[in-house]
Formats: C-alpha cells, sequence, structure tokens
C-alpha cells in the first residue's frame, strides 16, 4: 500500500476535514520518526500506519480500535498493519500492547500532535514552525489547555521507548515542524 492508497482508504470511512488531516499529520510524524531512528527502509510503512491508525473513530467513536481490523482486513490491509494500527489504543480502547518501536512512537506521539497542533493554533503564525520546544512544555503542563489530549498516555507512551518526556516532546515537534500546514 502506498501513501496515496491509505489516504484513500482512510477518507473512505471518515469525511470530516480534521480526522484526514490528523491523520495524516501523524504520518508524517511516523515518517520522520522512521528516518530518525535508523528504520528509513519502513519509512512508507510506518507513515501508513499513522494514516491509517484512526480509521475506524469517526464513525465508532465509542468503540474505537473495535473496528479497524474488520475495515483494514475488507481493504487487503496486511496484519502486521492491523496490528500497528491497534496497538495505539492500548489500554484505552483495546488490549493490544505495542511491541515493536515503531507501535511504541505511535502510542506516544498520536495525542501529542494534537497538543501541538492547539498550541500552534493559538500562536499569531499559527504555525509549530515557530514554536520553541519551552512554550510547548509549558502548554503540556497547563491540563486545561487541549484538556482532550491525555497526558498520561503522552508520558506512558515516552516511557515505553526509554524516552524522558522532554526527548518526546521536542522530537515530535521537530518531526511536525518538518511538515507542511504545520
Amino acid at each position: 500500500m502506498n501513501r496515496e492508497e491509505a489516504l484513500e482508504l482512510l477518507k473512505k470511512y471518515n469525511k470530516d476535514e480534521y480526522h484526514v488531516y490528523h491523520g495524516e499529520t501523524v504520518g508524517g510524524v511516523m515518517r520522520y520518526f522512521a528516518e530518525q531512528l535508523g528504520y528509513g527502509d519502513e519509512a512508507d510503512f510506518w507513515e501508513n500506519v499513522g494514516i491509517l491508525h484512526d480509521i475506524d473513530f469517526e464513525l465508532y467513536p465509542e468503540e474505537h480500535c473495535q473496528h479497524a481490523p474488520e475495515m483494514l482486513r475488507e481493504a487487503g490491509v496486511d496484519e502486521r498493519t492491523i496490528h500497528a494500527v491497534v496497538s495505539h489504543g492500548y489500554g484505552i480502547c483495546c488490549d493490544v500492547e505495542p511491541e515493536h518501536e515503531m507501535e511504541k512512537v505511535l502510542f506516544a506521539a498520536d495525542e501529542l500532535t494534537g497538543i501541538i497542533k492547539a498550541a500552534a493554533l493559538m500562536r499569531p503564525s499559527k504555525s509549530c514552525k515557530d514554536m520553541e520546544l519551552k512554550s510547548l512544555k509549558k502548554k503540556f503542563k497547563d491540563k486545561k489547555f487541549a484538556a482532550g489530549c491525555d497526558r498520561e498516555i503522552i508520558k506512558s507512551g515516552a516511557e515505553r521507548l526509554g524516552w524522558d518526556l522532554e526527548k518526546l516532546l521536542n522530537d515530535t515537534l521537530e518531526a511536525m515542524k518538518t511538515l507542511p500546514e504545520q
């Protein structure tokens, strides 16, 4: 599956512009991490998992990750991708644990991209490209800011990766700075 096919599959089940945008954002962040962590030969795979990670969210928000396997299998998606997609909901909406480093990155970075985007929208530039880590850390500490983004999941994700929180915040911010329209 290439990027365009992954996007078309996401759009088949997600009509809300934000959900498609979020998939593209997480896909781009995942590609960045693949390259940074030495998985450049799997960058397409990492990106496609990021694009598809919320495939069932719009239709089944209360049963997120429960319908994704069926949707993905129907499209001929392999089991490795399905496991990766579903594992980002570990402990929240499923019991499929992130095992591979890529799955751990997805688990850690998904919620964080929402905080970074919300923080960017508060800036005069409406972009994260001129955001400093210090600003992101301040927003992250404010539990009322982007309250729908679960900080405990982000912290748990950093721990799963063996990273400190600051590294995760910094590297995800740097990843988002490389993407268009961030």
